[in-house]
């Protein structure tokens, strides 16, 4: 067991409570207030392994993966065969067909038990994409659920029955990338220009700036963006896909949360919450960022600057909205190839746009601009 409690991937129990966070009853009072909300609730699943304390361990030794002189083993690297150096997880063997039939059953056990509206499965590209294609076939027999990969493989996504949302990993690593200097706007053109062939017009991707691995492991939001942070968090509210917001973020969380040890979030809201709130009306209310199954257009504009500055309009049923950035560390005068007479939708200042109007950029400057008439 890794720190005092050891990993929250590591599951003894498929069908229990964590009792630090309370009973089932509870769970179940819980999902029933978030319905009465209009909210969505998904679980997070862990598929992939189990705690070395499962009771499959004892009673089910073949649910689990072998090395050569039979023991079972944590997760290993396909590529190289060596651990993971999740020592405190035991890797299932998606070979067994037995095995396969009891994790969907315990998946189901969640949506019969408690109502709840779908999963986020956790390393899902580790387990066999046919499992998940009989998985997500017979859950949505129970219930029309939502389903989460926390992985980027389009493929999980292929279909009506799979995913319907998969992790943007690659635009994370950008966006890491540009606020460190070491990428700049042309690298997240090449990803949507590459996102635009590989993924079906369902898929969602979703963007973020932070989550538990990166906020543990790689640092906070604020160490990682420094100034940047609100630039690229209005990006991953207007880009074509569903943004993250991950717990303890809308209180600008400025500390690693330990992840083997029981830890806290003050929740205070300042400024960042606002922000937030602010960034949530307009991508609820505006159809031009709608990202989900049925989503608006997306189109790159040109700008006098195309390395450092990203400007794209979104649009959809004849509702348009444009964002203008600058995603660098240096003042920027710039022109966009675009017309238009909007407000700003933070400051609610008019702006109007034309090839030849130049505009002065400040570092890590951005815009987002609705029609007037909105």
């Amino acid at each position: 067991r890794k720190g005092r409690l050891g990993s929250p991937y590591s599951v003894r129990d498929y069908y229990a409570v964590n009792p630090d966070y309370g009973s089932l009853t509870d769970f179940k009072t819980f999902v029933d207030a978030a319905h009465e909300q209009d909210l969505k609730l998904i679980l997070d699943w862990v598929p992939n392994h189990t705690g070395w304390d499962h009771p499959w361990i004892t009673e089910h030794p073949d649910f689990y993966t072998h090395n050569e002189k039979g023991e079972i083993t944590d997760p290993l690297n396909p590529d190289t065969g060596e651990s993971w150096g999740w020592t405190d997880t035991a890797d299932l063997n998606y070979d067994n067909p037995e095995m396969r039939k009891a994790m969907i059953f315990d998946m189901k056990y969640w949506i019969e038990t408690a109502d709840i509206d779908g999963f986020r499965c956790d390393v899902a590209s580790a387990v066999p994409t046919d499992f998940w294609e009989e998985a997500t076939s017979e859950l949505r027999k129970q219930k029309s659920i939502f389903m989460l990969a926390e992985a980027e493989k389009p493929e999980l996504m292929k279909g009506t029955e799979d995913f319907d949302m998969q992790y943007g990993w690659e635009m994370l690593h950008i966006m890491n990338g540009i606020a460190k200097g070491e990428k700049t706007v042309q690298a997240i053109d090449e990803y949507m220009k590459k996102m635009d062939t590989v993924l079906e017009k369902d898929d969602i991707d979703m963007y973020f700036i932070t989550n538990h691995d990166e906020n543990s492991w790689s640092g906070t939001a604020n160490e990682r963006y420094g100034n940047s942070k609100k630039a690229f968090t209005t990006l991953i509210y207007t880009l074509p896909g569903m943004p993250l917001i991950y717990s303890g973020q809308e209180y600008d969380l400025d500390h690693r949360l330990k992840f083997f040890e029981k830890d806290s979030i003050s929740k205070v809201r300042g400024p960042y919450f606002e922000f937030l709130k602010e960034l949530g009306a307009l991508k609820n209310n505006n159809v031009a960022l709608n990202g989900g199954k049925d989503k608006a257009g997306y189109k790159r504009l040109a700008t006098s600057d195309n390395m450092h500055i990203l400007a794209f309009e979104r649009e959809k049923d004849g509702k348009k909205l444009v964002y203008i950035a600058n995603l660098s560390n240096e003042p920027i005068q710039a022109t966009v190839d675009y017309s238009g007479v909007f407000t700003d939708y933070f400051s609610g200042e008019p702006i109007t746009l034309s090839p030849e109007s130049k505009f002065q950029l400040t570092p890590w400057d951005y815009f987002i601009l609705v029609p007037k008439s909105e």
